[in-house]
Order: C-alpha cells, then structure tokens, then sequence
C-alpha cells in the first residue's frame, strides 16, 4: 500500500466519515459486489473506515465472480436473503427496478436538485421523477494504454493522437512468427471487452455520427458514418496487413498485462489491476482523435443500492452506509485503489487528479463523454458481437451486418419502451 494511501486510510477514521454517526442498536448489514482484486481491496478499506465511525454497525462484504454475480443477486434478494446493499452496473438498473430488487433512496438524505448539483451529469441516469435509485462511488471512461517498452523499441516517442496515427503506430508493434502468425498485436480487440463501447460512443461520433436518437430510444448508426466506423474496426484485423487478432490470447486486457499487444483501450478501472503487473511499463493517453479532431468517449459506472431486503434498523444502517460510499473521502480512496473516477467533480477535477499521468487522461475524457442508456447492457453488445463475426467469419458486407445490428437493436427497444 502506498504512503499516500495509507494516509487516507487512517484519516479517514477521523475524518468525514466521522460525520455518520451511528445512532441505531448494534446492527449487521451485508454488502455484495463482483469479484476484481482492486475493488474488494477498496470496499475493504471503506468498510474499515465506515465501522470505526460507527461503532454499532458491522458490514459484511461478499463477493462473486461476474458471470454468476447476477443470477445470484437475483435469487437471494427475493428469499429474504443475501445482501442489503448491492452493487450494480448503472446499465442493468431497470431490470432490478422492474424485479424489485432494489428500493429507492430517501428523497430526504439523497435530495434530488443536491445530488443534480454535486455529482457528475451522467448519474441523472438513475433518477426517476424526484428520486435516485442508485448512486455511484465511481465513475469511468476509456483511454488508450500503451506499453512503452514496445514503443521504445520500434522508435516510437509516444502515443497515436489521431485515428490515422493510431493505425500507423500499431503497424510499427504488430510482430509476426516466420510462419506470418502474429505474436505480439498493435492493439488488442474484441466487441466482447470495452470495443463495443469504443465504436458505438467513439468511432460512430469520430466519423460524424449520432449512434442513438430520442434519449437512445432510436438507433441511429445505420449511416455513412457508423458504416465508416465499422470499416475502420474491422479493418484492424481483416486485411493482409492486420494489426491485431480477434481472441489472441482469449482476451485482450490479458494480451496486454503479458506485454504482447502494444495499446489497448480499456476503462479506468484496469489501472489497479496493472499497476503491480511486474516486467510491464505502460503509460496512458486520452483515445485519439477522428475527423476534424473530434474526441468522444464512453462513460460509465457501478452504482450501489439498498436491496428491497433491508427494513427497520438494517435499512437505517444501509442509509448510512451508502452515505458514506458517497461521500468526498470514499471516492479518493475508490481512485487511489481502483483507478476508478470520482463521481463528484469537486474530487475528480482537482488539480492533482486531473494532471495525474495515469487517472488524468481518464479524467480528462470524461469531458466529452457519452453514457450509453441501455435496456440490457448484455444483448445490446451481443448484437455488435455478431455484426463483426458475420464479417469476420461468414464474409457478409460490413453495410449488411450493421443494417442487420441496426434493425434488430431497433426492436429490442421498441419492445422495451412499449411496456
């Protein structure tokens, strides 16, 4: 643990958290969330923080691995079982509404015109009429890592600024067997990771497009520009001289920790995991520029909850602890752990964190950001999935598979929003 980090944690049991008093009877309450090394090390540390101040709650944290985390979310809450805050992704919000899962938060601690004005716009996402249903310690967006050691070595000095230079750099890394296989890529891809949101929010807007209209009710990426974006993707790695492999090495944040691709896009919460990556010296840069230099990025993030399941005095507990997950203290620890943003400009936008060589181009992106509104987060990225594997592997036009995407998005929705 960094000094700096150290520092907060003990400040922290005498500082704002200090604020959340306890005034119930001795009270357990259970915190779920998704196994990632950095965040459990995070919520460890909040959880230490939150009982010194409050002597009479005690926070049990359990975690899962991400493919089983919702099915198990989703069966224990209804039994009266499993936890009393819950961690979700911002995009799966409305099935957790819808089923009940969750309640919303007391309009008289959460404020909806203060929360408005503190927290970052993208939040306004889990506002319904004059109430929050969830809050976010965190924020994210994309940025570029790139692995200096390969830069070094071909002769480059640093990252791609634009679109153009991003393919050039990554033909100067690609590196190929005797056999033409590719062992080390330029960059990594795959929809299945963060691409999905690279083209849909990045590309698409880079090349002069709007993927959505009507609040994300319309798809609109059925067009010159959304076609020019699907061209630039696939032609990463669909022509002779292709700079990365869909699947090399199963995933490409995996590619990357082993020092065999040199860039990768990924979201701010990859910082912890590669920050103790030992052999591997990478950098960060805000994602390259498109026509005329636009810049666009993607934002997002994990919001906590109080599950339906939480009443009396375990529901009281849960109002405080999700005060303090929301609290100025608790977003700089999440960032210096984790890597994640903080929601509340009042603590990304110091001058310390915006000029941080590794969270500052994260920050910085968040400026001219976009936070996709999902229906289910899921299936909207299985169908850009399969747009690109029609191409890859079945050879359909790249203006067939996206008309395809478009047409099937576009119902997904409409089903969606006539309910």
């Amino acid at each position: 643990m960094n000094t700096r980090l150290k520092g907060l944690v003990f400040a922290g049991m005498m500082s704002s958290a200090a604020l959340f008093t306890s005034t119930a009877s001795a009270v357990e309450i259970e915190y779920w969330q998704y196994f990632f090394d950095a965040r459990v090390d995070a919520m460890e540390t909040l959880i230490t923080n939150f009982e010194a101040a409050n002597p009479d709650i005690t926070v049990t944290m359990n975690h899962f691995p991400y493919d089983s985390y919702r099915t198990k979310v989703a069966a224990a809450i209804p039994a009266g079982e499993g936890p009393d805050v819950v961690q979700l992704f911002y995009g799966w919000l409305n099935d957790y509404v819808e089923a009940e899962l969750i309640q919303p938060l007391p309009a008289d601690v959460f404020p909806a015109d203060k929360i408005d004005a503190e927290f970052f716009p993208m939040v306004q996402a889990m506002k319904d009429g004059d109430q929050y249903w969830a809050l976010p310690t965190a924020v994210r967006s994309l940025a570029l890592f790139y692995n200096k050691r390969l830069f070094e070595e071909a002769g480059i000095e640093g990252p791609p600024a634009t679109l153009d230079e991003l393919l050039e750099t990554a033909n100067a890394l690609t590196k190929r067997d005797g056999a033409g296989n590719l062992t080390t890529v330029g960059i990594t891809a795959g929809m299945t990771a963060q691409d999905h949101h690279w083209w849909r929010e990045g590309l698409v807007r880079q090349y002069g497009g709007e993927p959505y209209l009507d609040d994300y009710k319309t798809v609109n990426y059925n067009t010159e520009a959304g076609l020019a974006a699907l061209d630039y993707y696939t032609n990463l790695f669909m022509n002779d001289s292709a700079v990365t492999s869909i699947g090399f090495m199963d995933e490409p944040q995996a590619a990357f920790k082993a020092g065999r691709a040199g860039m990768h896009i990924d979201g701010s919460f990859r910082i912890g995991s590669l920050a103790d990556q030992r052999g591997l010296e990478w950098g960060v840069a805000e994602l390259p520029s498109g026509l005329d230099g636009a810049q666009s990025n993607y934002s997002s993030y994990w919001v906590n909850a109080i599950t339906s399941k939480a009443e009396g005095e375990k529901y009281d507990a849960a109002v405080k602890f999700m005060e303090y997950l929301t609290s100025d203290e608790a977003m700089q620890i999440w960032l210096d752990v984790v890597g994640e943003l903080p929601a509340k400009p009042s603590v990304g936008m110091t001058e310390a964190n915006a000029n941080d060589p590794v969270f500052g181009p994260f920050i910085r992106g968040l400026e001219y950001a976009h936070t996709t509104k999902f229906v289910n987060e899921s299936s909207q990225r299985q169908l850009l999935v399969e747009m690109v594997e029609r191409i890859q592997l079945e050879g359909m036009a790249p203006a067939e598979s996206l008309a395809i995407a478009a047409e099937a998005e576009q119902v997904m929705l409409d089903e969606y929003y006539a309910k």
